[in-house]
């Protein structure tokens, strides 16, 4: 399976969510790159990667965790693991943060790609698998391009 395509994450906000985008994924043959929200944290991030991977070991998952200007949480994040950040903090900071990030085999943004926004996209009422379905057919549309 192809790796975690960073170039079109999912903005994920709950472990539903991010299992459904992970077998939008496998379906697609493509691997998954999950976003945290703003108000995440490098560790609901981390958590929910591993869930993701449990439920489908053979997928390819990477996360990316937006740190705004805040090079303290960027600095933090990168300490607990999380492979890719967002940084749109002052360059000085950015650069010392890309060698910090380089050096740990983890990769510094400074510019947020597209992503695709579940919750923005597509809200439904109550829950079932009526709603995961219509979510992986998003994620899917997303994940392969079919979609902008």
């Amino acid at each position: 399976m192809p790796p975690a395509p960073l170039s079109r994450p999912i903005l994920v906000r709950s472990l539903g969510d991010a299992l459904a985008a992970a077998a939008a994924a496998v379906s697609a043959g493509v691997g998954l790159a999950l976003m945290a929200p703003p108000a995440g944290g490098a560790l609901w991030l981390l958590g929910l990667m591993e869930r993701v991977r449990q439920a489908h070991p053979g997928l390819d998952v990477t996360g990316l965790l937006d740190c705004g200007d805040r090079a303290g949480e960027a600095q933090g994040a990168l300490a607990a693991g999380v492979p890719n950040l967002l940084f749109t903090g002052r360059p000085e900071a950015a650069r010392r943060l890309a060698a910090i990030a380089e050096a740990g085999g983890a990769t510094l943004l400074t510019a947020c790609p597209p992503f695709l926004d579940v919750a923005g996209r597509h809200r439904t009422e109550g829950r079932g698998s009526g709603r995961r379905d219509l979510l992986e057919a998003l994620c899917r549309d997303w994940l392969t391009g079919s979609e902008g």
